[in-house]
C-alpha cells in the first residue's frame, strides 16, 4: 500500500506598521535566510491560533490576525539532504500587539528585522522561500480575506478527541 502524501501546513504573519514589514532572520539548511514570522501548525489549534503563537514565538510579540492574506502551495528540494517538500502556507496580516517581557526567541532565529517593501524586493537571494516576497506583494496590492473564511471543526480543538459526532 502506498503512503498518503501530505503536505507540511505552515502559517505567517505578514506584518506591515509605517512601510515597513517585520521579518525573522533565521538558520535554516540553506544557511541564515529571512523569513516572514511563520511555522508549522500545530495539533490541536486553528490556523489563526498557529499564526499568533508562532509569531509570538519568533518575535516575542503577540499578534492577532484580523484577514487572510493568501493560501500559497510551494515546493522546494534541499540541497543537502535532496528531501522533496511541498509546502501549503496560510497567510494572514493582522495587529502586532506588545512584547511580552522576558520571552526569548525561538531556537534558530537571530533577530527580528524590519525592512521596507524595496529592502526585501533585493533580498530575494536571502529568502527563505519565494512565498516571502510573493505574500507582501499580495498584501500590498490589498488581497484580504476575511478569517471567518476558514471553518476550524472543533473537534480540531478537542485534546481528547472525544468530542460527540455531530
Amino acid at each position: 500500500m502506498n503512503e498518503r502524501w501530505k503536505p507540511s501546513v505552515t502559517v505567517a504573519a505578514i506584518i506591515e506598521q509605517g512601510g515597513s514589514f517585520l521579518l525573522v532572520e533565521e538558520h535554516t539548511p540553506e544557511g541564515v535566510k529571512l523569513n516572514n514570522p511563520a511555522g508549522h501548525l500545530d495539533p490541536g489549534e486553528s490556523l489563526v491560533e498557529g499564526c499568533a503563537r508562532e509569531t509570538l514565538e519568533e518575535t516575542t510579540h503577540r499578534f492577532r490576525p484580523t484577514a487572510l492574506v493568501g493560501i500559497y502551495q510551494s515546493r522546494m528540494q534541499r540541497a543537502s539532504t535532496a528531501e522533496d517538500i511541498t509546502y501549503l502556507r496560510f497567510a494572514f496580516c493582522g495587529e502586532l500587539g506588545e512584547q511580552q517581557a522576558g520571552r526569548r526567541l525561538d531556537t534558530g532565529i537571530l533577530r527580528t528585522v524590519w525592512l521596507n517593501a524595496d529592502e526585501i524586493r533585493a533580498s530575494v537571494a536571502r529568502h527563505r522561500s519565494p512565498m516571502v516576497l510573493r505574500c507582501m506583494e499580495d498584501y500590498l496590492s490589498g488581497q484580504r480575506f476575511p478569517v471567518s473564511l476558514i471553518y476550524t471543526d472543533p473537534k480540531v480543538l478537542d485534546s481528547t478527541g472525544l468530542l460527540p459526532s455531530s
